[in-house]
């Protein structure tokens, strides 16, 4: 694709110049004005599109006690990073703590009597082998040593019940993340039902959007596989981040999960991305754009420059075998670069435009090439 120069001088109306001339003011000096032309041909681009998107840590995890009572302390703060395991909240242990030593004093109790109830088995065992008791004696005797044994199972699990339960009054991080709002304070009588905080995993934070169904028509074809839905997904290119100020976050995400159901309403696709967050600079909450390259395969690309906007038209001027430029209306679409856009209806492969200084033309006027120009001279 080669672009031609070509000139035109605008020279002043000669009543206005004789006028000034009048005057006894300077006529005003011819204008050059150039213009580029290019020959519309078909290429491949890689056009990013851009999808609005929510950011959530990929194991948000909601924190409510297991016990009721009265919350003691908040070992953190909002927005402050934690490690899994670390403590959050302690709730008031000291009724936890009672029910644990009467568990243990039970199954002291009930080990006693299991006790008690062997040492009478084993006696009556020795007694019906010496045939000086009843076997209806010696089945009693087993029979309270095996009930024994089950009172024994039910105090320890009293006990191991109380000590989870003891347990649960120190709350701790299930992943590792950053804390949201807590909308709890020390002092607050808390139940199961209290929401405490949320640990947002931030480690890998996903990106939730949503793309139309024939963008990614290849995932939800007909038949298409666990497997063929994972290879599709590893072969996307890797996706961009970016901030509502315009930053771009700088590691690149994959995109990870697309769902099996079409919105009938919208008609797209609910998709997430994975970004790593080693330095915990994403947080669930933040909205931004996810930009994914997308490869466009033989479409015709003009710059944006030979678009001339008039009202609610779009014309690019189209240069004819005389060297007059005719208005030429077009639809196009955005490319994302800032640069250049693709022409959907308007121009054949072939047509020739004009391309710097579009806005300049009016229909109809002549554009004189270089070869025209020298030959004038």
């Amino acid at each position: 694709m080669k672009a031609k120069i070509s000139m035109t001088w605008v020279v002043a109306i000669a009543t206005v110049a004789s006028g000034l001339t009048s005057c006894g003011l300077d006529l005003p000096k011819e204008v050059q004005t150039s213009f580029e032309t290019m020959t519309v041909e078909k290429k491949d681009i890689t056009v990013p599109l851009k999808f609005s998107a929510k950011l959530k840590g990929q194991t948000d995890v909601t924190i409510t006690p297991q016990v009721s009572g009265q919350l003691m302390k908040i070992c953190v703060s909002e927005g402050q990073q934690v490690k899994k395991g670390q403590t959050l909240f302690i709730i008031d242990s000291r009724n936890a703590q009672l029910e644990l030593e009467a568990a243990q004093a039970n199954l002291q109790a009930a080990l006693a009597s299991e006790n008690s109830a062997k040492l009478e088995y084993e006696s009556n065992k020795n007694l019906f082998d010496k045939r000086i008791v009843s076997s209806y004696m010696l089945s009693n005797s087993e029979n309270s040593y095996k009930q024994a044994k089950a009172a024994v199972a039910q105090a320890r699990a009293s006990v191991n019940r109380a000590k989870v339960n003891l347990g649960f009054c120190t709350i701790t991080a299930p992943v590792t993340g950053a804390i949201g709002d807590i909308p709890v304070r020390a002092g607050d009588q808390v139940s199961q039902a209290t929401r405490m905080t949320v640990v947002s995993g931030n480690t890998t934070m996903e990106a939730e959007f949503s793309v139309s169904e024939a963008l990614i028509e290849e995932s939800v074809s007909s038949g298409l596989t666990k497997a063929d839905r994972e290879k599709y997904m590893a072969n996307l290119p890797s996706v961009t981040f970016v901030m509502k100020n315009g930053t771009e976050y700088p590691h690149k995400g994959r995109v990870t999960s697309l769902t099996g159901v079409v919105d009938a309403a919208t008609g797209s696709l609910g998709v997430k991305a994975s970004f790593p967050n080693p330095d915990g600079h994403l947080f669930s909450g933040i909205q931004g754009t996810v930009v994914l390259p997308y490869d466009e395969k033989d479409v015709m690309v003009i710059p944006q420059v030979a678009v001339v906007k008039l009202q609610d038209k779009q014309l690019v001027y189209k240069v004819q075998p005389d060297s007059t430029a005719t208005a030429i209306a077009v639809k196009t679409a955005d490319v994302g670069n800032g640069e250049d856009v693709v022409v959907l209806s308007g121009l054949n492969v072939g047509d020739k435009i004009v391309t710097i200084g579009a806005n300049n033309l009016q229909e109809g006027q002549k554009v004189l090439f270089p070869e025209e120009v020298k030959s004038e001279k």
